[in-house]
């Protein structure tokens, strides 16, 4: 399966700024309730889970549902402490896992 991410972070901020931080993946979203060609409910596929870690460090963190919408944006902000990486994770029905990582410079 091919993933999309679109990841919006600063590429630099000043130490103690708040910055926003946002991100849409594409996913073959399925709620579980629609039926198939066959009549059958066809299997719940959603993302369950999307957390945000900064130089290793949990800064954000979700339990998502049912009814979240297909390619789920997820957005929120943060405090620029210390140059470093942004790692971003979802996790979701099936075996599902899919991580990126960004940069950031903070003087």
């Amino acid at each position: 399966m091919t993933v999309r991410t679109l990841i919006k972070v600063p590429k630099t901020a000043r130490r103690g700024e708040v910055i926003e931080i946002s991100t849409i993946i594409g996913h073959p979203m399925e709620s579980g309730f629609r039926p198939g060609a066959d009549g059958q409910r066809l299997a719940r596929n959603i993302i369950q889970r999307f957390s945000c870690h900064y130089n290793e460090e949990l800064v954000f963190s979700a339990e998502l549902s049912a009814a979240i919408a297909a390619n789920p944006l997820v957005a929120f902000h943060t405090v620029a402490t210390a140059s470093g990486t942004l790692r971003f994770t979802w996790e979701g029905d099936q075996g599902f896992r899919h991580s990126e990582s960004v940069a950031i410079s903070v003087a």
